[in-house]
């Protein structure tokens, strides 16, 4: 079951959620809110699985609210206005919903919510250490092995992890939460816009890192502990 809650500034686009919600069986609407300080109030001290949040709202828009959501959260966004929806998805948003939309298409990003939700659960329940890195992209979900990647740079909000083979993906997230997803047996940060693995590495000359042809650079804030772990 998934633990729900809506935001939208207006009383009848609320009511319709909730009367399609009443119409599946695996989402709990817990809560309706208007205002967006209510509902980041709720949102602090409780946990839901899924958000439908309107996007466009006088105090804060969806989008803004979205990037400071206390704990994390599946998001469906609605609204009115098409032109947020390449915005919207850029957020890695399970699912856009244009205002008005039917029941079926309700289903449809409610089914969607419902995979994802079980793909992590799955993911999380492994009972061994993980030997891959999950990635939401591209509006899919990407599962690639520690081994196939060559290096990890980053690119203002967004990622780049190159392979071993094939292109490279592009995803939104931080470097300190691609940190924390990598193994640190295996990975190093050497740089405010590098992460490499250290099976990769060929030699390293200058503060240079050669891996795969490419040259990484070793900044002086990562230097003394990048020293202390490459070593004879």
């Amino acid at each position: 079951m998934l633990k729900a809650v809506a935001i939208d500034d207006e009383p009848p686009a609320l009511r319709v959620i909730k009367h399609f919600c009443g119409q599946v069986d695996f989402i709990t609407l817990e809560k309706t809110f208007l205002r967006t300080d209510e509902a980041l109030a709720y949102l602090t001290n409780q946990e839901v699985d899924l958000i439908f949040l309107d996007i466009n709202m006088p105090s804060m828009s969806g989008i803004d609210f979205y990037k400071i959501l206390p704990k994390e959260a599946m998001v469906v966004f609605t609204t009115a206005y098409a032109e947020y929806a390449v915005e919207g998805f850029n957020l890695n948003a399970v699912d856009y919903l244009l205002k008005p939309f039917t029941f079926e298409r309700f289903l449809q990003a409610a089914n969607k919510a419902k995979e994802y939700h079980q793909f992590l659960k799955n993911a999380s329940a492994a009972p061994e250490a993980p030997q891959y890195l999950f990635i939401k992209a591209d509006y899919r979900v990407y599962k690639i092995a520690f081994g196939e990647i060559l290096f990890i740079e980053g690119l203002d909000d967004y990622l780049k992890i190159h392979l071993e083979t094939g292109k490279p993906i592009v995803a939104r997230m931080t470097m300190k939460t691609m940190v924390e997803k990598l193994p640190a047996a295996d990975f190093m940060r050497v740089h405010r816009s590098f992460i490499v693995p250290f099976k990769w590495i060929e030699s390293v000359r200058n503060k240079i890192i050669t891996l795969r042809g490419e040259e990484i650079p070793i900044s002086a804030s990562y230097e003394a502990d990048f020293f202390k772990r490459f070593q004879p």
